[in-house]
C-alpha cells in the first residue's frame, strides 16, 4: 500500500531541483544504502528490450548473514495493482468482462448497493469514488483464510463511495480490492492461483508467489521505522485479504521479465494493444492513470511504487525506449529519518538516465515526528510541576482561577482529535493502519494526543483533591 510519504508530500515537502545524477549505481548503492537504514536491496535494468543488470546488496534481515540476490522474493506491495489490472484485461480480452459495466454484474453484493453502477473501467483507472481512507481502512478481521478477499469485498460493497462515481480521481486500494475479487468470480479461480497461472507461470517468474498469509523462508523480512532504526516486522505475513492490492511476492529478476513483457511490443499474455491502453491516460478525469500504472507525460515513464509494512518498491518503464528498472528495498521509511525514497529514486535515475529528483527536503517531515514525540516528555513534565506546584494550584479562585484550571482540558481535547483524527485523515488512513507501517510515529502521534489530556486532568485533579481535603 502506498501510504505515508505519498500523502504527506501533499503540499507539505518542499522540492528540490532536479540534478544530473552523479556516480554509478554500484557507487550510489555503497553510500545511500547504510544512509537510508535498510538492511538490503535488490535491483534489475532492462536496456533496448533486454535485461542489462542485476543485483542484490546487503542481507535479507537484520543481524542475518542470508545475502540479498536478485532471486530474493521481495513484498512489492501496490506494484500488484498493475497484476491486477493485467488479469482483468485478460478477461477482457476472453469476452468475460467489460469495461464500461457496472461491477455488480460481477460481484454479486454489488447488486442493488450504492456501488454497483460503478465500471470496471472507473475501478481500474481510480475514478470509481472511493477515498484512500475507505481503501486503507480495515472492515473485517483477516485470519489468512482463502475468503478474506470476498469478506472485505462484501463490506465495501455495503460501503458508499465517498465520491460520485467518475467525477474525480482518488487513489484507493479498495479499487483493486473489488478487481481482484471480480477475478475470483469471473474466472472461478482463486486471486492467488489465477494469477500464478495466467502471468507467472507463463513470464517464466519462478521466484514470484501471491501472499498467502504463510512465512516463506525464501522472502526478504521487512522491517518497520522505529525512532531511527529499523526493526524486523513480527506477526502473521499478509494474506489473500489484500492481495490484489498490495500481496504479489516477486524478485527483482522475476520483475524485469513482468517490464520486458510490458514493452515487448507483442501478443503474449495479452496484446500488444491492450499493453499499450494499461500505459495511457484512461481519460480526462484521469490523466496521470492508466490501468494499474502511473504516467508522467513529462519524462514519458510509466511507474509504479508500493508500500506495505516494512517494504518499499518502485517500478519505472520507458516504453517508447524498451527501458525500465525495478528497485526492491525490506524496509519502510520514517518520518524524515531513514527514508529510502532516495535509494530508489536515485537507481531509478541513474538506471534510465533520468535526472535524480531526490526525496526533498526531509525538514517537514522530521519537524513533525520530533513535535509528536517529544511533546509527551513536555506533558509529562508539566505533571510533575503541577504537582510541585499544588499550593498555588490550589489555590485559584474566582472566574479567572476557574477558567484556568478547566481551559487546558479544553485545548487538550481538542490537540487530541488533532493528533489522534486529524493528521491520519491527513495521511488517508486510519490510525490503526499508521501504527503498522510507521509504529514509532504511530505511538508518538498516541502518546501526544492522550498525553495532553491527561495532563489537563491531573492538574484538575490536583486542584480539587487537595481543596476537598480542607
Amino acid at each position: 500500500m502506498r501510504l505515508l510519504l505519498a500523502v504527506l508530500t501533499m503540499g507539505v515537502v518542499a522540492s528540490i531541483a532536479p540534478v544530473p545524477p552523479e556516480g554509478t549505481i554500484e557507487e550510489f548503492v555503497a553510500r545511500e544504502l547504510p544512509a537510508s537504514g535498510a538492511p538490503g536491496v535488490a535491483y534489475a535494468v532492462i536496456t533496448d528490450g533486454e535485461i542489462t543488470t542485476l543485483r542484490g546488496h546487503g542481507v535479507v534481515e537484520k543481524g542475518s548473514t542470508t545475502e540479498v540476490t536478485p532471486d530474493t522474493p521481495f513484498l512489492t506491495g501496490s506494484i500488484s495493482k498493475s497484476f491486477t489490472a493485467l488479469a482483468v484485461i485478460q478477461l477482457v480480452e476472453r469476452g468475460e468482462v467489460d469495461l464500461d459495466t457496472g461491477i455488480g454484474a460481477y460481484v454479486e453484493e454489488f447488486t442493488d448497493q450504492p456501488a454497483g453502477s460503478i465500471t470496471v473501467r472507473q475501478l481500474l483507472d481510480h475514478t470509481s469514488g472511493y477515498s484512500t481512507l475507505q481503501g486503507n481502512s480495515t472492515r473485517t478481521a483477516a485470519d489468512g483464510a482463502d475468503d478474506d478477499l470476498a469478506h472485505r469485498v462484501a463490506g465495501l460493497a455495503a460501503d458508499a463511495p465517498a465520491h460520485r462515481p467518475g467525477e474525480r480521481w482518488e487513489y484507493s486500494n479498495a479499487n483493486y480490492l473489488i478487481l481482484g475479487r471480480a477475478v475470483e468470480v469471473v474466472s472461478g479461480q482463486s486471486y492467488q492461483a489465477y494469477v500464478s497461472q495466467h502471468i507467472f507461470e507463463p513470464l517464466g517468474m519462478t521466484h514470484s508467489f501471491v501472499a498467502d498469509g504463510d512465512t516463506h523462508d525464501s522472502m526478504a523480512t521487512g522491517h518497520t521505522p522505529w525512532f531511527g532504526t529499523k526493526r524486523p516486522v513480527v506477526g502473521s505475513p499478509p494474506g489473500p485479504g489484500t492481495a490484489p492490492a498490495g500481496g504479489v511476492v516477486a524478485s527483482a529478476g522475476d520483475l524485469a521479465l513482468y517490464l520486458q513483457m510490458m514493452m515487448n511490443g507483442k501478443d503474449d499474455v495479452v496484446t500488444a494493444h491492450d499493453k499499450a491502453q494499461m500505459m495511457t491516460p484512461a481519460g480526462a478525469v484521469s490523466p496521470s492513470y492508466g490501468f494499474g500504472w502511473f504516467l508522467d507525460p513529462t519524462s514519458g515513464t510509466v511507474w509504479h511504487d508500493g508500500s506495505t509494512p516494512g517494504f518499499e518498491t518502485l517500478a519505472t518503464m520507458e516504453p517508447e525506449e524498451r527501458s525500465g528498472v525495478v528497485v526492491l528495498v525490506n524496509a519502510g521509511s520514517g518520518m524524515g529519518f531513514g527514508e529510502t525514497v532516495g535509494l530508489r529514486n536515485g537507481i531509478t535515475a541513474r538506471a534510465l538516465g533520468l535526472d535524480d529528483d531526490g526525496a526533498g527536503s526531509a525538514l517537514p517531515r522530521q519537524a513533525l515526528f520530533l513535535g509528536a514525540a517529544l511533546l509527551p516528555l513536555g506533558y509529562l513534565l508539566s505533571i510533575v510541576w503541577a504537582w510541585r506546584q499544588r499550593a498555588r494550584i490550589r489555590a485559584k479562585s474566582g472566574f479567572s482561577g476557574l477558567f484556568s484550571l478547566w481551559f487546558p482540558l479544553l485545548t487538550t481535547s481538542a490537540a487530541a482529535w488533532v493528533w489522534l483524527v486529524l493528521v491520519p485523515r491527513l495521511f488517508g488512513a486510519p490510525l490503526s493502519t499508521i501504527r503498522v507501517f510507521s509504529p514509532d510515529f504511530g505511538l508518538a502521534l498516541i502518546a501526544s494526543g492522550v498525553g495532553g489530556v491527561v495532563w489537563a486532568v491531573s492538574r484538575l485533579a490536583v486542584a480539587y483533591s487537595g481543596r476537598s481535603d480542607t
